[in-house]
């Protein structure tokens, strides 16, 4: 299987997401809470519809496949291919009826991160990449009715008080490292929350230079890491170590600025 065979069945995966997502979208929808009285984990009918409309397609297209998502088990987990999903990364930008949520639908080959794709059907854009080249995909800017379609390439960055720095929010991030991000958040010139995965396609399009996280899950950046490295974006733990699996995870644009946001984290 290449690259070639399966991009085309990527996007029909988005497709399909995009149309079970978009009849809830700024609606009255309700949202149940995962965490049973922790801190507030929504996920709404249109999480699990985005999933299982996914999981069917890849199902019945590729059954030796294995798959992994958010809000259903896991099947499959050591096939040579693994399907890893998050229908709605944003949840609560959803339910609030902000526009910065996206499906992820990422691809793993033996394990490795082979390509990503972010779909924000109310935008309209698509943000892919397969860890050597990335694009974006979305309405013309001049001409009305129309697509375009650009490499994304980050942009350099390498002193920190030059820094965009963006978080979903520091509320995530827990107590004992969040005095670690604060540290960094001091230096740079400019901290935005929120953004969810947006802010890391934002990084790959080079309008954001840093995104600095906590408690994320293999489904919330595994798609990612193949559009941020493919933009020439660097993405690890804050340790330095291999970022797919989730956790503390920091992504940067130029590789100086990562390593010097590395060593602020590291005290």
């Amino acid at each position: 299987m290449t690259v070639v065979d399966f991009e085309k069945f990527v996007e029909d995966l988005a497709e399909v997401s995009g149309d079970a997502i978009m009849p809830f979208f700024r609606t009255a929808i309700a949202a149940d809470d995962k965490a049973h009285g922790g801190a507030f984990d929504p996920v709404t009918e249109a999480d699990r519809a985005a999933e299982l409309a996914m999981r069917r397609l890849i199902e019945r297209t590729f059954p030796n496949h294995g798959i992994i998502g958010e809000e259903f088990a896991a099947r499959g987990e050591d096939a040579e291919y693994v399907w890893v999903l998050d229908p709605i990364d944003g949840t609560k930008s959803f339910i609030s009826g902000f526009p910065t949520w996206g499906t992820l639908i990422g691809l793993s080959h033996h394990g490795r991160p082979c390509y990503g794709l972010m779909h924000q059907p109310f935008t309209r854009e698509r943000f892919h990449g397969d860890g050597e080249a990335a694009f974006w995909r979305g309405p013309a800017r001049h001409v009305r009715g129309k697509e375009e379609r650009r490499r994304l390439v980050v942009r350099p960055c390498p002193q920190i008080g030059q820094a965009t720095l963006m978080t979903t929010s520091p509320l995530l991030i827990e107590e004992g490292l969040r005095e670690k991000f604060h540290r960094v958040e001091e230096q740079v010139r400019l901290s935005r929350y929120g953004g969810d995965c947006y802010a890391y396609c934002a990084l790959a399009a080079g309008h954001v230079d840093l995104v600095i996280e906590a408690g994320v899950k293999k489904y919330d950046i595994f798609p990612l890491i193949p559009i941020i490295e493919g933009a020439g974006g660097v993405v690890t733990t804050w340790e330095g170590g291999n970022a797919s699996e989730g956790g503390a995870v920091i992504a940067a644009g130029d590789r100086a600025l990562h390593e010097a946001a590395m060593r602020i984290l590291a005290g």
